[in-house]
């Protein structure tokens, strides 16, 4: 390759960079970051500890089982996990119900369904769990004030085959756009990937948010405190858009993750975990 069509490339792959990598991540410390692949690992993440070991577990397209997928649930959001227990969030195409598929401790598999309450949206973008294992926290999509709280299935709420109730909201105190997974950091703190396209809510395009509540989730509604973190990574060999997509804070050792997919020409090679530390 000529020098100047080096310099070229060099300069456009800067190009795609993104400006301020250390404001995107305001308070976190970026660790790294791995390989995302784009049919199973483009969705969402959960790290599992369980007695009998502790595994990271990612969902996408490839990661649905074949019957859900032959009952139209043809979508797969971020996961949660808590206790020992993993719930994963379904949606279908329409307005029926949605799916939460729920594995215990033990290996063993249950769904859990929920019908729609006529102010709900259908999409069920991720499933996150409060540490005490009692309730999970759903999103929606679009331009929300509002986060959705059911009984953890499972757990809290242990018949599969009644319908799984809406138990309160957690009332922002800012809007926020297209979440697409939180994750709770500690009892009254969630953090929540954003894949906001147009920055007018927060001044920036992809952000991490934090999310601190009022008091810790108790069935009842509590109010949550809206802060940008600023914008997620977005580094490319290619231009375009890029999406953001699931969230995982390890309890652990803190480490926070965040998959962040590249714009289609580059999505196979170049999509990305990222890592973060505080």
């Amino acid at each position: 390759m000529r020098k100047t069509a080096l310099v070229a490339v060099l300069a456009a792959l800067l190009t795609t960079m993104s400006p301020a990598l250390a404001e995107a991540v305001n308070g976190w410390t970026t660790l790294g970051s791995d390989r995302a692949r784009p049919l199973d690992e483009s969705q969402g993440l959960a790290t599992i500890v369980r007695p009998s070991g502790t595994t990271i577990r990612y969902t996408g397209i490839g990661t649905i089982p074949a019957d859900l997928n032959s009952q139209g649930w043809n979508h797969v959001g971020d996961p949660g996990t808590a206790k020992g227990y993993y719930v994963e969030p379904y949606q279908r195409d329409d307005r029926g119900a949605k799916l939460f598929r729920v594995q215990a401790p033990d290996g063993s598999w249950a769904n859990y369904k929920h019908n729609l309450e006529s102010w709900e949206a259908n999409n069920n973008s991720f499933a996150a769990v409060s540490p005490d294992g009692q309730w999970m926290v759903a999103g929606e999509w679009g331009t929300m004030d509002r986060l959705l709280v059911h009984p953890m299935p499972g757990i809290r709420f242990t018949n599969p085959a009644a319908n799984l109730p809406y138990a309160s909201a957690i009332r922002l105190d800012h809007q926020v756009r297209d979440i697409q997974g939180c994750d709770f950091q500690t009892a009254t703190r969630l953090l929540c990937a954003s894949d906001d396209p147009g920055g007018t809510l927060f001044g920036v395009t992809k952000p991490l948010l934090q999310v601190d509540l009022s008091a810790s989730l108790n069935g009842s509604d509590v109010t949550g405190h809206v802060t940008s973190l600023g914008q997620l990574p977005l580094q490319s060999g290619c231009g375009g858009n890029f999406e953001v997509e699931g969230i995982d804070f390890d309890e652990r050792d803190g480490t926070l993750r965040v998959i962040v997919m590249s714009p289609s020409i580059c999505i196979a090679f170049d999509s990305k975990t990222w890592r973060f530390g505080q």
